[in-house]
Order: structure tokens, then sequence, then C-alpha cells
């Protein structure tokens, strides 16, 4: 099978904030819901339509232009993706499958850099 088996569209486009209440006032101010707030992390989803906006604390390129942390795509199983994308020799970041308990039964994950270096994650919310 192929990667692209095991994705469907994006999931959520990650930018990290200096101060989460102040995001989350700019993104609702533009019409986003919260759709996701979590004490791990601590971490915010926000949803306009399709778009939904990951955001949570860091210093890393906050306040700088293009400061996308990472474009995730929505996956439907993250351990065989894992694996093509491994066939593929893909630029994987991670040396194995992670976890972290977003939603309710949690996200399994896997990021990848593309070759201008941006990070490419596959994340399957598990049902």
């Amino acid at each position: 099978m192929a990667l692209t088996d095991y994705f469907d569209d994006i999931q959520h486009v990650g930018i990290p904030t200096t101060d989460l209440d102040r995001a989350e006032k700019f993104w609702s101010s533009i019409g986003f819901k919260k759709i996701g707030d979590f004490a791990a992390g601590p971490v915010k989803f926000m949803q306009y339509g399709h778009l939904v906006i990951e955001t949570w604390l860091s210093d890393e390129g906050t306040g700088k232009p293009g400061a996308i942390n990472h474009i995730s795509m929505n996956t439907t199983d993250a351990d065989k993706a894992f694996e093509e994308a491994k066939k593929m020799d893909l630029d994987l970041i991670d040396s194995e499958v992670q976890h972290l308990p977003f939603w309710d039964h949690g996200i399994k994950f896997f990021n990848v850099r593309t070759p201008d270096g941006v990070t490419l994650e596959f994340c399957e919310i598990v049902k």
C-alpha cells in the first residue's frame, strides 16, 4: 500500500504562542470556536469551518513571520502510515509512533521533515 492510503485530508496547523489566552481571544475574534482545551501541553484547538488551529505555549519561533510549527495530516492508521514512511525512506523525526492524551481516547502520531525543513505530522485521533 502507499502512504496516501493512510491519510485523507489536512487535520490541523500547529502554531505556537507565548500566551494561550491571547491566542484564543484572537482566533475567537475572527470566528473560530474552541473545540479542545487540554492541560497536557497545555494546548488549545480552534476551528473555523474545515480549518483547525492547534496552539500551545512555546517560545520557539513565535512572533516571527512563518511561525507555523507543523502541518498535520488526518491519518486513519498511524502505525501502518509510519511503516510506509519508513519504507519510503522519508526523513523521520520520530523513531516510533508517539502518543498524547488528547481527545477521548488519545492520539497517535509521527513527524517527518520535508525537503524544505517543514515538519509534516501524520496524526490519528484514536476512536
